[in-house]
Parts: C-alpha cells; structure tokens; sequence
C-alpha cells in the first residue's frame, strides 16, 4: 500500500503561514504566525521564527518515527 502522504515532507512560506506539504505538494499543516514585529507580550502570537520552528518540526515527523520501529 503506497504511503498516503509521501515524503520527503517540505515547508513552504506564505504570507503569514508556514505550511508542510508533502512530496505530491499537498499541504498537511499551516503554522500561522504574525506578520509584522511582536509587540508586546501576547502569548496568542507567534513569531516567524517560532512558527517556522514549529513547521519544520511537523516535517520531521516521518524520519522521527521511522527510527522508532
């Protein structure tokens, strides 16, 4: 049975989001960040860099559980 969402799993950057897609293209996750400097302390609100962090993450997710089994 062929793997549903092939990998490699890749981040491409939108405008206010990361997304994870897979190796066809077809977008697993967005990660949506702020789009302009943080000011402040709101807790709601990530960063660019925090969010893509996050999404490269969720990429990771295939080769981390492959070393598990």
């Amino acid at each position: 049975m062929p793997d549903r969402f092939p990998i490699p799993w890749t981040l491409k950057e939108n405008e206010q989001s990361w997304a994870v897609c897979d190796a066809n293209g077809f977008a697993l996750a967005y990660v949506h960040f702020l789009g302009r400097p943080v000011v402040g302390t709101n807790p709601d609100l990530l960063t660019r860099d925090q969010a893509r962090r996050i999404a490269a993450n969720i990429a990771r997710l295939p080769e981390l559980l492959a070393t598990r089994n």
